[in-house]
């Protein structure tokens, strides 16, 4: 079992010592979340609101005292301090980046971290957010799929033309080899789903759904994945509500990759005894996790 850490609401230099620490602790990744700006005042409701996915937010997902920071700038950092330790964005907002950018950035942080990148994309749910960026919100699910098109090009290292709804564009190149970049999609509706099962490398689920709607989601995937003839692996990515919950369980149901919020288990390098402390928490957290440091591994 791989045991990840979803990090949000975390500034960067935050998460470098959370990733040096994790990564002594035997952890296996670390997710970043990720918001643009904070429309002050918004309306929209996260997508999870009102079923078991929306149990670690007790308020807003963001507000002003959330801290936001741009995650692949982030995460390169993150790889510079570290050599084992996976990186991935759980999720990257791709209908609010032309996707040639996305690429090109993409492209250079799995050079960074030796390959050990993973981009998880969602299409995004705060309206206000894209109006602030001058997105159109209707047009996102759209923008997501043409994107994710583009992406799959861009990663090829050949030279490709692209004659869309939403971007249009002669021949290219963005490598000189092919880029692995896992694309791991997020979302627990059956539309996510389905495009998940269909275009993917992983799922990642929206919120933190409990065990029972975690297994039901896991069962609906496979079943779409048969449908399509996909039996390549396909992990698939789940929040625990707490480090104390049983992992077994989740082994059990064929889960091979739990992630634990990352704030349940890091106090914070400003904490009382500072980065030390902090990183014996989070040591102590991975050993009743049952995680082995590289150090005893080796």
């Amino acid at each position: 079992m791989r045991v990840g850490l979803s990090c949000y609401d975390i500034s960067a230099s935050e998460l470098v010592a959370l990733g040096v620490a994790a990564e002594a602790a035997g952890f296996d990744s670390v997710w970043l979340g990720e918001h643009v700006v904070l429309p002050v005042d918004y309306g929209s409701e996260h997508p999870t609101t009102g079923d078991t996915a929306h149990q670690h937010h007790t308020g807003p997902i963001v507000d002003p005292s959330t801290t936001l920071v741009d995650p692949l700038v982030a995460l390169s950092a993150v790889a510079a301090a570290t050599s084992s330790l996976r990186l991935a964005t759980g999720i990257y907002l791709l209908p609010l980046r032309p996707p040639l950018v996305t690429a090109r950035m993409t492209a250079t942080l799995a050079d960074v971290s030796g390959g050990r990148f993973m981009l998880g994309v969602g299409s995004g749910w705060l309206e206000e957010e894209f109006a602030a960026v001058g997105v159109p919100f209707h047009e996102r699910r759209a923008r997501y799929e043409e994107s994710i098109a583009i992406l799959r090009q861009a990663w090829s290292g050949k030279p490709f033309a692209h004659d869309g709804t939403y971007w249009r564009f002669g021949r290219v190149q963005v490598s000189t080899s092919p880029v692995e970049v896992p694309l791991v999609l997020g979302g627990n509706t059956e539309a996510a789903l389905r495009r998940a099962a269909a275009v993917a490398d992983g799922w990642f689920a929206s919120g933190t759904p409990s065990f029972e709607d975690a297994v039901v989601l896991r069962r609906r995937l496979l079943e779409l994945r048969d449908e399509l003839g996909r039996h390549e692996p396909f992990p698939m990515h789940v929040r625990v509500a707490s480090p104390d919950v049983p992992l077994d369980a989740y082994e059990a149901a064929g889960f091979a990759s739990v992630l634990v919020w990352a704030d349940q288990v890091w106090p914070g390098s400003s904490s009382p005894g500072g980065a030390a402390a902090a990183a014996a928490t989070l040591a102590e957290a991975g050993s009743r996790l049952g995680l082995t440091p590289p150090e005893v591994s080796s």
